[in-house]
């Protein structure tokens, strides 16, 4: 094993915090004392490694204590811009600086998110073996690898905050920040809850001064600010957006616009399923959510110990997440989803991920590894077949289950589904099931006890989306070690039968489906062809680049806004079977993937949903021109009313649904 030095870990602990500014302090005065203090405490083993200083607990004293010890314990310099952020855990070896922290950055986060996907900040364990490293020898690459289009995945950069830095293009390719996807700081959170900068945090600069770089590249080269370390105006840069000179060595620069990191890799780097590898792995304790279109969050601040409460409104009205991180691993929700009420969750972290365990107070014990839930009719994670559906008559699912612990007294069950706006909505309740039942028939009668769905119905609500796409549906079946209690039996709920369940919950298997409005995924569901111009891993170049010079119907090398939006219309008109002036998702899905007669028709075979900004599964004339008028929009950089052909090949990625929200 390598020998590891360690610096100084000014916090013990990597729980969540606060970021409220300490009391004013006279910094001249208290430089001193800590330097006295410090000269008298520390203490450096055989090892190198520096003892913690026991000091005043305000973030500038901690600051300045930091840069004592740093000085002392002759540490890489590529540490030293770190030790601003004294909730940092540095070690380095021979070849890297490992930097371990708990992903919640000292400072605000959320707040001016207009294009959210209803994640909120949780603290992550990068600690470890799951910390983050920074080569401190790089080595320059023979060919820089590119960014725009790869590295989707996982982070590019680190923060001298320990908070790390993804590409400025999402998953899908878009530029966050371009989309309104980032808060004020430059950050939103991922599918895990995890926080993470889209682009470099220039703020940091107040911490660490104009001198010091605000992060690291994976690489190992440091990113500095918009001007050069010395203060002078930043030089010409090459390909990757750095340059070299004799004070600093090989640097890049951060920048206001695009690429706004790296553009490329100077130094070698490993790429593995579309991201840099090694990287540390987030982990969440949540289902992914889906976006929440016209959502902006309003305020996210600490509330008491581990707390916090995110606000956000939606139309107008005010709305709110608030959670907890408990010490036993559980972490409460509460949804307060306006006029649609409050639904509360417990999650529990298991491993790579977590579940939601009930309504308030403590999780079940841990899902038994051998209690299992399948179905002879779907597959984990498949398509639900439209006879369980409202579109088809609506039978009861076929289970199965096995493994069930020792102890079990009976079982029951749960339907259920997170729809927009943290609703959750279920559609079959059922329990006292006997110990000795372990599967339950198609359209089963006559087992059990049953309650009522969210519409108030008893017995099995099938479901009937009203809404286009795919939509994830998960049946729980509970192994209890008693029989629920629950007087006035009529109209059981989920909360309520939920709630009579705690504490008696040995085990839960889960069997997640899928349902796309009309039953059985229609063509509109499956995967369809890459557009031409693909990317490996569905990653493809925007689609102006593809297709945009095809625009040009007149042949005199430019597209016009008016050309764009004839071609949009004639592509429309393809779909529009029933001539009625308004196309149905159903009418694209019959149609098909059109190719001929107007750029636009493949285009509105793929991107049906978005289109639909306010999702009502219809689209309108006025929906295909504000479209296709934002695209135009968008690639005409000078906006002189016309696309060059250098505009086109520039043109970005942008997002499709509601594009009358500007980008942030």
């Amino acid at each position: 094993m390598k020998a590891l030095s360690i610096l100084v870990l000014f916090t013990t602990s990597l729980s969540a915090h606060t970021w409220e500014a300490g009391a004013s302090t006279d910094k001249e005065s208290l430089r001193q004392h800590i330097l006295e203090e410090w000269m008298q405490q520390r203490a450096v083993s055989m090892q190198g490694e520096i003892k913690p200083v026991q000091v005043a607990s305000t973030a500038s004293t901690l600051n300045l204590a930091a840069a004592a010890a740093a000085n002392a314990a002759n540490a890489p310099a590529v540490a030293k811009p770190f030790l601003a952020f004294p909730r940092l855990e540095l070690k380095w070896d021979k070849d890297f600086l490992f930097v371990g922290s708990n992903g919640l950055p000292d400072h605000g986060m959320m707040v001016g998110i207009t294009a959210w996907q209803q994640q909120v900040p949780l603290p992550q364990n990068y600690t470890g073996d799951n910390a983050w490293r920074i080569p401190l020898h790089p080595v320059p690459a023979k060919t820089p690898a590119i960014v725009e289009g790869h590295f989707l995945r996982g982070a590019i950069a680190l923060g001298v905050n320990g908070i790390p830095i993804f590409n400025p293009q999402n998953n899908r390719g878009e530029v966050s920040y371009e989309i309104g996807e980032l808060d004020q700081w430059g950050g939103h959170c991922g599918r895990a809850d995890d926080y993470h900068y889209h682009i470099t945090p220039l703020h940091l600069q107040a911490a660490v001064g104009k001198g010091m770089p605000v992060a690291y590249a994976l690489d190992g080269y440091p990113i500095y600010g918009l001007t050069e370390p010395d203060g002078s105006p930043i030089g010409r840069l090459d390909e990757c957006h750095g340059h070299e000179n004799a004070k600093v060595g090989y640097h890049y620069h951060a920048s206001t616009k695009r690429p706004y990191l790296q553009s490329a890799f100077h130094g070698v780097v490993v790429e593995a399923d579309g991201q840099v590898d090694p990287q540390p792995r987030a982990q969440g304790v949540r289902p992914d959510t889906a976006p929440l279109r016209g959502a902006e969050i309003t305020g996210f601040e600490s509330a008491g110990s581990n707390g916090y409460k995110l606000s956000y409104q939606v139309g107008g009205e005010k709305r709110s997440i608030s959670y907890r991180i408990n010490g036993d691993g559980t972490y409460p929700f509460e949804f307060n989803n306006g006029r649609s009420g409050i639904v509360k969750e417990v999650y529990a972290r298991r491993g790579g991920g977590g579940r939601a365990v009930g309504q308030g107070g403590a999780p079940p014990a841990s899902t038994a590894s051998g209690f299992v839930l399948t179905s002879p009719e779907v597959v984990d994670g498949g398509n639900l077949p439209k006879d369980y559906t409202g579109d088809g008559s609506g039978a009861t699912l076929p289970l199965e289950w096995k493994g069930a612990p020792a102890g079990t007294k009976s079982y029951a069950l749960i339907m259920d589904h997170l729809a927009p706006g943290n609703e959750m909505k279920s559609y079959w309740v059922m329990w006292d099931i006997p110990a000795k039942v372990t599967s339950l028939p198609k359209n089963v009668k006559g087992v059990g006890r049953l309650g009522v769905g969210f519409r108030g119905e008893p017995g099995y609500e099938p479901p009937h989306s009203q809404g286009p796409g795919a939509k994830t549906y998960v049946l729980h079946v509970y192994a209890l070690s008693a029989e629920p209690k629950i007087t006035g039996s009529s109209s059981v709920r989920r909360e309520a039968l939920l709630a009579a369940m705690e504490g008696k919950i040995l085990a839960k298997a889960d069997l997640s489906v899928v349902y796309t409005r009309g039953g059985e995924a229609p063509p509109s569901a499956q995967p369809r062809p890459p557009q031409s111009g693909g990317q490996p891993g569905g990653q493809r170049k925007p689609w102006m680049q593809t297709h945009g010079a095809e625009l040009d119907s007149s042949g005199d090398g430019f597209v016009t806004l008016e050309e764009t939006l004839e071609d949009m219309k004639a592509a429309a008109l393809k779909y529009d079977a029933d001539k009625n002036g308004i196309i149905t998702l159903a009418e694209i899905d019959a149609a098909g993937d059109i190719r001929e007669g107007a750029v636009f028709a493949g285009f509105i075979y793929r991107h049906a949903f978005e289109l639909d900004a306010n999702q009502d599964s219809q689209l309108t004339s006025a929906e295909f021109e504000k479209a296709a008028k934002h695209l135009f929009d968008s690639t005409d950089l000078d906006h002189d009313g016309r696309l060059t052909p250098q505009e086109v090949q520039s043109a970005p990625n942008v997002r499709l649904g509601n594009p009358g929200v500007p980008p942030k």
